[in-house]
């Protein structure tokens, strides 16, 4: 049995609680808790803390949409001499093979968010290896190391000044990361030690040199992280109420005439299915819009919306009525709008979203942007997100 062991205390002196606190839109923590999720080698991730703010932290990643993907995650205490500042992590580790069972342990620095699943696999692929008793995480490095002798006169310990190689042809040197270390119980209990034997080192992103251990880190890191595409999945809240806008959401937002003068608007099917869909879950549907236009009329009622509201100035006031009438909270209510009076609900609501042809205003504000255009099934769109991830709240 292959465990991940994270070790998190809550006593850190240079920032505070720095495991929980954000970093790319989620708690430092998360990010290697969800590699080593990820990790196909690995079958139990264990955080060990001192603290009961982390441990509710990091409880909740099992709550919501991505409850499955931290599936393999557990919470356990840690004493607090392990948890101490001057404890070693060795301690820790040792404390936590004393009563519990695996074979072998991967440990995993929660300051490494740059950490990737991938990464984990390769190491346990390496470990696998025959002969293979330990590994350990590095980074290549390309840089010109000098020492002083006795004299205090300079020279240099890993090239040769008259033959200095170009960057391209130098081999550079290995650094160990501090991302991860793998080894089996039987190694760590006899040697009291995180690595032994014959080590393996598994190369990373140079990249991943960077451990967040002072404020300076947290800058550096987070940049390397939104280099890396590395974000926070959307947090969609469940939902009992679906509103929209109507031109420029239901429709394409054009003015069309006939010859005779009579005023048409372009709706999509889909969105049609889109309300239906929903409507059979139980969630209210309903149409808030500044005109009052028998079009929009014709189109609720063939719709079966539960709410039409027509001529409205006051869009903000319209949905906080709407919810005290049918005992709805605001964060349980998808609002879609396109322009710049429906800013102050896209901003109350839980979900506010808006489609991709919305206004540069509106889009800065939205939680979720459509791929789809309004008029072009963009309520079918985002209905499909709360019905195939089940976040309907049916009573």
């Amino acid at each position: 049995m292959n465990i991940a062991f994270i070790p998190v205390r809550g006593g850190s002196k240079s920032i505070p609680l720095k495991n929980i606190r954000p970093i790319c839109g989620k708690p430092l923590v998360y990010w290697t808790v969800k590699a080593a999720c990820g990790c196909k080698y690995i079958d139990r991730v264990y955080v060990a803390t001192d603290s009961d703010k982390i441990k509710e932290t990091v409880e909740s990643f099992k709550i919501g949409f991505e409850a499955d993907l931290f599936a393999k995650a557990e919470v356990i205490g840690r004493s607090a001499e392990s948890a101490s500042d001057t404890a070693s992590t060795e301690s820790a580790m040792l404390e936590f093979a004393s009563n519990y069972e695996f074979n072998n342990i991967v440990l995993i620095q929660a300051t490494s968010p740059l950490l990737l699943s991938a990464d984990l696999d390769a190491g346990f692929e390496a470990y696998s290896e025959d002969g293979v008793d330990s590994v350990i995480s590095v980074v290549r490095q390309k840089r010109f190391h000098w020492d002083t002798d006795e004299n205090g006169f300079a020279h240099p310990s890993n090239y040769d000044v008259f033959h200095r190689p170009r960057r391209q042809d130098f081999a550079g040197y290995l650094v160990e990361n501090g991302a991860f270390y793998i080894t089996s119980k039987d190694n760590l209990i006899k040697t009291q030690n995180r690595v032994s034997g014959n080590i393996k080192a598994v190369e990373m992103n140079e990249d991943t040199f960077f451990e967040i251990d002072e404020p300076s880190d947290w800058v550096i890191i987070e940049a390397l992280m939104k280099k890396n595409h590395m974000s926070a999945p959307l947090e969609i809240p469940r939902i009992k109420m679906f509103l929209t806008d109507c031109d420029g959401c239901l429709t394409d937002g054009g003015m069309y005439y006939s010859e005779k003068g009579d005023e048409l608007k372009k709706f999509n099917t889909r969105d049609g299915m889109g309300f239906a869909l929903l409507r059979e879950k139980g969630v209210i549907t309903g149409i808030i819009t500044s005109e009052n236009v028998d079009l929009n009329r014709r189109r609720a009622e063939k719709l079966k919306l539960d709410i039409l509201e027509e001529g409205c100035k006051d869009k903000v006031s319209a949905v906080k009525e709407y919810c005290d009438k049918y005992g709805v909270a605001l964060e349980n209510v998808c609002y879609i709008g396109d322009d710049i009076n429906d800013i102050g609900v896209l901003r109350m609501v839980g979900m506010g979203c808006c489609p991709a042809d919305a206004m540069p205003e509106v889009k800065k504000v939205a939680k979720f942007v459509a791929q789809l255009k309004g008029g072009e099934g963009v309520i079918r769109e985002i209905a499909s997100i709360f019905l195939e991830r089940n976040l309907i709240i049916s009573e």
